[in-house]
């Protein structure tokens, strides 16, 4: 299968936000993201604003993983990925790109919310890649986990 990795732009929100909901462990609804305030349009602003950077990886013409950061506190927001396409490589090239751009604006110390329970994915994914984690929650009783450079 030939992926296609891209900066995202604001139209790419909608596509972010379907993909969002049909991840295997975290998926979180259009209405759910609603009701914390992110909708496709202000998704699609923060990209447009560039306060969201982020990537996107097409298959076949769509968007089948995303990942973004926030530009002002170095924390990546999201990396979803259709469950069809994870164990190839996707999740973990579109969570490198989006390291590149936030250390590319100076950050010297990169942060993300992950499930603390070791039976998820994301717990040993990150992990594996180097982030460690800070032993502080975030208010979703996520596990802050860092990513710290020299």
């Amino acid at each position: 299968m030939a992926f296609h990795f891209r900066p995202a732009v604001a139209g790419d929100a909608a596509e972010c936000v379907r993909v969002r909901g049909l991840t295997r462990e975290s998926a979180i609804s259009e209405e759910r993201l609603r009701k914390a305030g992110i909708t496709v349009a202000s998704w699609a602003n923060d990209i447009e604003r560039g306060d969201l950077p982020g990537f996107v990886c097409e298959s076949g013409g769509r968007v089948v993983g995303c990942c973004f950061g926030a530009k002002s506190s170095g924390e990546v927001v999201v990396l979803a990925l259709l469950p069809v396409h994870e164990e190839q490589g996707v999740g973990r090239q579109l969570l490198q790109m989006v390291i590149d751009r936030l250390r590319g604006f100076g950050h010297r110390r990169l942060f993300l919310g992950c499930s603390p329970d070791p039976a998820c994915r994301s717990y040993g994914f990150y992990r594996r890649l180097g982030w460690r984690s800070t032993g502080a929650f975030d208010r979703n009783g996520d596990e802050v986990l860092e990513l710290l450079f020299e």
